[in-house]
């Protein structure tokens, strides 16, 4: 595979994703983020929001394992790693070709209409100490996947908070990264209707 460029915005993403793997066999998890471009920390962390925002959520025990990756990734991002690790069971991971070409093409319009929306603004949310923040928020999104799995689709918020969150680290836009602290608030309402 040609060396990927690292994704400006959510439709180049989406495009790199495309290219993960090969044609007719399951799509590692390694594969995925090999498609990222490997170094943009947002990218990294919206790869597995934008894949549990998508039907992709619904197979079951895949938001947990996407929980666990988002965790590794934020945590050592908290620690200030600039390289990241995750261990060999994670990465070996698989999701079905044709369900994962499908996540895609539905993804496909609202990435270019979000792209339209992003733009450089409120930067001091996206980088300096806040990027610490960012990882909690990460942490504290993935947290809440494990118990939503019990609801069809129940993750599909947890998977817009991360979604927004890394497409507004990615693209230094403030503005996204305040509307997933929202989306992490109706997260907590959501899990606390199921369990209280």
């Amino acid at each position: 595979m040609n060396p990927i460029e690292e994704p400006e915005n959510l439709q180049a993403l989406i495009e790199n994703l495309r290219q993960a793997g090969e044609a007719d066999q399951p799509v590692k998890i390694e594969s995925m983020l090999q498609a990222t471009g490997e170094r943009s920390v947002g990218a990294l962390l919206l790869v597995p929001g934008l894949l549990v925002l998508s039907p992709l959520s619904g197979i079951p025990g895949l938001p947990s394992v996407f929980a666990v990756m988002v965790t590794l990734i934020a945590g050592q991002l908290l620690v200030g790693r600039r390289h990241f690790w995750l261990p060999q069971w994670l990465l070996q991971r698989t999701a079905s070709r044709s369900k994962y070409d499908r996540a895609l093409a539905l993804l496909e319009r609202p990435a270019a209409l979000v792209d339209r929306l992003l733009r450089p603004r409120l930067k001091f949310l996206t980088q300096g100490l806040a990027v610490r923040g960012n990882a909690l928020l990460c942490i504290a999104i993935a947290a809440t996947m494990p118990p939503l799995e019990i609801i069809p689709f129940g993750n599909t918020t947890a998977g817009a908070a991360l979604s927004v969150l890394g497409v507004g680290m990615m693209a230094r836009d403030g503005l996204m990264i305040l509307l997933a602290i929202l989306f992490f608030l109706s997260l907590l309402f959501l899990i606390s209707r199921i369990w209280l």
